[in-house]
């Protein structure tokens, strides 16, 4: 029989910020690929979110794709590679910039995007039932403060 790890219950305020962002997050996450997938979206997963995140890959290059998930470059290129595989993306020379590239969203890709806006708005109303408008209005208004601090940055 296997041992089992004994732990003792966490307390709320012993929880560090990274796990209070980072679990919600997650389950997000999670959420958003369950829900395209059964939507008809296939071949999704959670690393595609990387590219597909707000505020969306359409018109950016790589690399500030890849530096707005905290990425390596050629981790970036092959998510791209997968999602234009997939049909969601395409890479096309920047108009007037030589060899760069940008990325353009498929019109599947503008279809899993507004999609995915859907399934946010849907989560925020569940929170929100969940929360009370008032305590949901003041998280948002609390996160939106610390995105605009230099606290992010």
């Amino acid at each position: 029989m296997p041992a089992t790890l004994k732990t003792s219950p966490v307390k709320t305020g012993d929880i560090l910020i990274g796990a209070l962002l980072r679990v919600p997050a997650q389950a997000i996450h999670r959420r958003l690929i369950n829900e395209l997938n059964a939507a008809g979206f296939a071949g999704l997963s959670i690393p595609h979110l990387a590219v597909l995140q707000f505020p969306g890959p359409d018109g950016v290059r790589p690399g500030t794709l890849a530096e707005r998930a905290g990425m390596s470059k050629q981790a970036m290129n092959q998510l791209l590679r997968s999602l234009e595989s997939l049909g969601y993306i395409v890479r096309s020379d920047a108009p007037n910039e030589g060899s760069a590239r940008i990325v353009r969203f498929t019109k599947r890709g503008f279809a899993v995007y507004k999609k995915m806006v859907d399934i946010i708005r849907d989560i925020e109303r569940e929170w929100s039932a969940e929360l009370g408008p008032k305590r949901f209005a003041q998280l948002k208004e609390l996160l939106a403060i610390v995105w605009e601090s230099p606290l992010i940055r």
